[in-house]
């Protein structure tokens, strides 16, 4: 992509209007030292200094959208608890609307707790629920998406098998998005493959797909049998298979397979890696990029946010930053000039 087009297509994912439909996570850290062993047992005895919070899930993917530019819509159940109190709180602090959450009384908010001790994990504890929305909340959060699809430029589905996302709501929010003509993206969760027919892309990791498919990715010719077979058997436009330090692959209905080699010189945590490819990609579709150029975008998002430890957002500047520095020739050595 030259810098013309690269500079179109950053400006134009600004204002752009993304609905964000799944599951919505809080992120606690407890940040500490270690510097004895329990007697109790042999695990580390962490001295907690400080605490704090950052979205998780759907509300990192609606971080992404807005510090790109975007203007992010949460549409997703949580807990009328504590955690969900929290949530909501962070939200408003990141600038971003909880208009669109409902509250269901006796559900468990998701709540991921990491403890850190010198910059590295020591363990986490998860308190969630798997299960999917009573029936009238979800009646109630189609009936609000209903009432607000049309004024979307494209939605991004971010399924972790946390309950919201149904294949009933699946079912009903895919044939109101095909109506209104409103591009839809998946950062899928396997269980619900079957679902995600007719969306526009979905971005599985490599784990993810070859579960999917049920057989292994392990070399190029199985890449290509798994990407392109649940492309088809989807019935999607695309699949972009995320592929940790390999970068990433693009498969398109018309038969063409891209590969994107990973930008990332620096590799400190993949949390939420995901949520950034698809928000990114997302955005670049919305301001006019075609599949290939939008993947591009999103793989150099991806090795911004995975240099940092825990979820993060990146910036229109820190990606075009990203390229200038992916083609400073200094960076081309030992590849015989060519990335």
């Amino acid at each position: 992509m030259n810098e013309k087009r690269l500079k179109e297509l950053l400006k134009g994912m600004r204002g752009r209007r993304i609905l964000v439909l799944g599951d919505i996570m809080l992120d606690k850290y407890l940040w500490g030292t270690v510097w004895r062993i329990s007697p109790e047992a042999p695990v580390p005895v962490v001295d907690v200094l400080s605490e704090s919070y950052r979205l998780g899930g759907a509300g990192n993917v609606a971080q992404n959208i807005r510090s790109l530019g975007g203007k992010p819509f949460l549409a997703t159940v949580i807990g009328n608890d504590l955690n969900g109190r929290i949530l909501t709180k962070e939200l408003g602090r990141q600038g971003i609307s909880s208009s669109g959450i409902l509250a269901e009384k006796g559900r468990v908010t998701t709540l991921k707790t990491r403890i850190i001790a010198h910059n590295q994990q020591v363990v986490r504890a998860d308190q969630e629920t798997r299960e999917g929305p009573k029936a009238e909340v979800a009646r109630k959060l189609l009936s609000g998406i209903r009432s607000e699809i049309g004024r979307f430029d494209a939605c991004v589905i971010s399924d972790y098998g946390k309950g919201v996302i149904t294949p009933s709501l699946l079912k009903n929010f895919l044939l109101l998005a095909r109506k209104m003509r409103v591009p839809v993206f998946v950062d899928p969760k396997e269980s619900h493959f079957p679902s995600y027919r007719g969306v526009s892309l979905i971005t599985p990791n490599q784990i993810e797909a070859s579960t999917a498919f049920g057989k292994k990715i392990v070399d190029e010719a199985s890449l290509r049998e798994v990407g392109s077979g649940l492309r088809r058997r989807l019935g999607c436009e695309a699949v972009l298979i995320t592929r940790g330090d390999k970068g990433m692959t693009l498969f398109e209905k018309n038969g063409s397979v891209t590969h994107f080699p990973t930008v990332a010189r620096h590799v400190y945590d993949v949390t939420g890696a995901g949520d950034t490819v698809v928000s990114a990609f997302a955005l670049a579709v919305s301001a006019g990029g075609d599949f290939r150029e939008a993947a591009e975008i999103s793989n150099h998002a991806a090795g911004l946010v995975i240099r940092e430890l825990g979820t993060a957002a990146t910036t229109r500047e820190e990606i075009y930053a990203s390229f200038r520095e992916d083609l400073n020739p200094e960076n081309l050595k030992g590849t015989g000039g060519k990335k």
